[in-house]
């Protein structure tokens, strides 16, 4: 279906409908939507890991591209109501409106947001959340009742976690990089990449267990309750679940599986901080979303929709700072960047992350081994002067 039908509904391809925000004023072709529809409920139906939220804005966003041009809207105006669709599709899906809404304008830039597009976008998640909730849509909501009073210490392993989920937002975003590379080395009829997948799968099930399948809810509600023992890899486990999903040829969103992810590496961590697991697991969930997407604001606004306000500022400082850890990279590569996370970096602001990503890879990785060389430096001048090579390294 995907092949034939709508080719822009392969993946998650949110990062499909920001392309089309930038270069084409929003225009989508409409077939996307019953295919993707029809593509990602297949790809859930027999276990692949996806998840929902990608489907259901680029679905809103092509049905308000359709609307677009059913009343003749100027290409301003187009891609005005595609945002909207956007903000709509993930607040319909995880019951979250006003995260929904900061998401559909925060998603699009590195750094930047159109107020402009605000009003409307808050409008269509606000009622694309009421609509499902009239019709009887039950949403999660799992306020975390055990925050630690704030000190210097806590604060201090917040800080740390905010780290720990930048570097797992990292090996996010180049474990799915590389599932796409080695995917286009597979030349041969597109379609039959799906089998392929689906045997990795199986096999990768038989060898761990079925719980890195599908949307993995009960997984995640397990860490949040703090009831469910996981094995501390299980986080790399559901991205390479992942990867192979999307890859090859599955269809699906990328934020129940970051949830996945952030949760079970925040139960991994939490012995290692000295925090609570499920404390650790909520703000772990935010905080990946805010590094593998870039979208800090809405990740901060999402604690507070999903745990309640106690944990919301400590998780959403570990959400910035896991924002500025994953560097210039992203799970949507058509981001356009609108600013340097580090003034170590000159960033070519205004154009796309998919352009500039071996560059600053680059550029980051000349400037993290500086880093090393300099704490070597400064640990063997502590051992006696011996590290001071009197500048000739």
């Amino acid at each position: 279906m995907v092949k034939y039908l709508a080719p822009e509904a392969k993946g998650h391809r949110t990062e499909k409908v920001i392309e089309a925000v930038h270069k084409r004023s929003g225009k989508i072709a409409l077939p996307v939507v019953p295919v993707k529809l029809a593509a990602t409920v297949a790809t859930l139906f027999v276990g692949g890991s996806v998840g929902k939220e990608g489907p259901s804005a680029q679905i809103g966003a092509g049905l308000a591209s359709a609307f677009a041009d059913l009343f003749r809207f100027g290409p301003g105006d187009r891609k005005k109501l595609v945002i909207c669709g956007i903000s709509a599709g993930f607040a319909s899906v995880f019951g979250t409106p006003i995260a929904g809404s900061i998401f559909g304008i925060e998603v699009l830039f590195v750094g930047g947001m159109l107020y402009e597009v605000l009003l409307p976008s808050f409008m269509a998640g606000l009622i694309s959340y009421e609509v499902p909730s009239r019709l009887g849509v039950t949403y999660f909501y799992h306020p975390i009742k055990f925050v630690p009073a704030f000190s210097s210490a806590f604060f201090a392993k917040i800080v740390l976690a905010g780290i720990l989920f930048g570097i797992v937002s990292v090996i996010m975003i180049e474990g799915l990089r590389a599932g796409d590379k080695l995917a286009e080395r597979l030349r041969f009829w597109t379609p039959l990449r799906g089998v392929v997948g689906g045997f990795l799968l199986i096999g990768l099930t038989l060898i761990f267990s079925r719980q890195y399948l599908g949307l993995g809810l009960d997984s995640i509600e397990g860490t949040l309750n703090g009831t469910l023992q996981v094995v501390w890899y299980a986080f790399l486990i559901k991205i390479v679940f992942t990867s192979i999903t999307l890859a090859m040829e599955g269809s699906g969103g990328i934020i129940t599986p970051m949830f996945f992810v952030g949760a079970t590496a925040g139960s991994a961590f939490a012995p290692l901080l000295g925090i609570d697991p499920a404390t650790a697991a909520a703000i772990g969930m935010v905080a990946l979303v805010s590094g593998a997407a870039n979208t800090p604001i809405a990740a901060s606004i999402l604690s507070v929709e999903l745990f309640g306000p106690a944990i919301a500022p400590y998780a959403a400082i570990a959400a910035v700072i896991s924002f500025l850890i994953s560097g210039h990279r992203s799970v949507y590569p058509s981001q356009v960047l609108a600013m340097s996370k580090s003034p170590s970096l000159a960033v070519e602001q205004g154009c796309e992350i998919v352009e500039a990503h071996p560059t600053f890879v680059a550029r980051e990785k000349s400037l993290i081994s500086f880093l090393y060389y300099k704490v070597w430096l400064f640990v063997c001048n502590l051992g006696g002067g011996k590290g001071d090579t009197g500048g000739k390294s």
